[in-house]
């Protein structure tokens, strides 16, 4: 045991000048991702509230989050299916947007990439959709509807607990080409172009069969890149169902799990609950990442 630590040893001095220039992203992945994730599991088995030092309390706020709290039980269900549902559709449409604009001119696909990346980094987006489904006549929806005639009345869609999930589903799918759709054109980008012409004499005839055989083999990293982002996407939506329906939003019908933690941990100031309900969703994004790398590991 001691000759493989020492020998580990020597093998991270002779790569010190490799570590070196690592440090600088290591320290800040240290302080901002791995300290505040083990923060939030320790604090999970606490009662704090950030005006008193915090309080063992063991597995009360799990036995709390899951036999007692209603809530929790709609935000893990809602959750669950924005997360089935938005998580794949927004990967393939991604995955099949960057392949069609792939093909155009440098200057067109410029164009493109940034019409379809900019809705989710504009913080605008919310409010046009707002526009679009606001609950009286001047909405855009409702004013279409009443004119032709499918509507007598208003209808008020981000208050309606039938549709306020859906339309929010729909708003992130629009709003999905985050990363994940660049590290696509990316990725298409880097393929070796005489894999192409060699796939043509081995008998590749159509784009589909150079899509199957050629481009996804090649795109293995961008693809697991993808897949990840948007997991976390998914699993973390919570701001575009506050900006749009509200924190609590009309019979908790939009509430996901990250929307009960900011309800905890801002409102309510139940730091050690909250954290366990983070922990919960840290857990979830973990067997889903571990899932996601186990399919396409073929392409890896």
């Amino acid at each position: 045991m001691m000759d493989l630590i020492k020998s580990k040893i020597r093998l991270m001095l002779s790569n010190g000048d490799l570590y070196l220039m690592m440090a600088p992203f290591l320290i800040l992945f240290l302080m901002f991702t791995v300290i505040p994730v083990m923060s939030s599991v320790l604090l999970s088995f606490t009662d704090f509230n950030l005006l008193e030092w915090p309080s063992f309390v063991g597995w009360d706020n799990y036995v709390k989050l899951f036999l007692e709290d209603k809530i929790f039980t709609i935000t893990v269900k809602n959750t669950l299916l924005f997360a089935l549902l938005t998580g794949p559709l927004s990967y393939f449409l991604s995955l099949f947007v960057a392949w069609m604009v792939n093909d155009l001119s440098p200057k067109i696909r410029t164009l493109f990439t940034f019409m379809f990346y900019a809705p989710s980094i504009s913080g605008t987006m919310y409010f046009i959709w707002s526009l679009i489904f606001s609950g009286d006549i001047y909405g855009w929806v409702n004013g279409f509807l009443i004119n032709t005639g499918i509507l007598n009345e208003p209808v008020a869609w981000l208050n309606d607990s039938r549709y306020s999930l859906s339309i929010i589903m729909l708003v992130q799918l629009w709003m999905s080409m985050g990363a994940g759709f660049l590290a696509f054109i990316a990725g298409l980008q880097s393929i070796d172009r005489t894999l192409y012409e060699s796939g043509s004499i081995d008998g590749v005839r159509n784009r589909w069969q150079e899509l199957i055989y050629i481009t996804l083999p090649s795109m293995g990293p961008q693809l697991l890149f993808g897949a990840v982002m948007q997991i976390s996407a998914s699993f973390s939506a919570g701001r575009i169902s506050i900006a749009l329906a509200g924190n609590p939003s009309t019979d908790y019908a939009a509430n996901t799990i990250i929307t009960h933690v900011i309800d905890y941990a801002t409102i309510r100031y139940e730091m050690g609950y909250a954290s366990a309900i983070a922990t919960v969703l840290f857990m979830l994004m973990l067997i889903t990442n571990s899932f996601i790398r186990r399919v396409l590991r073929k392409y890896n």
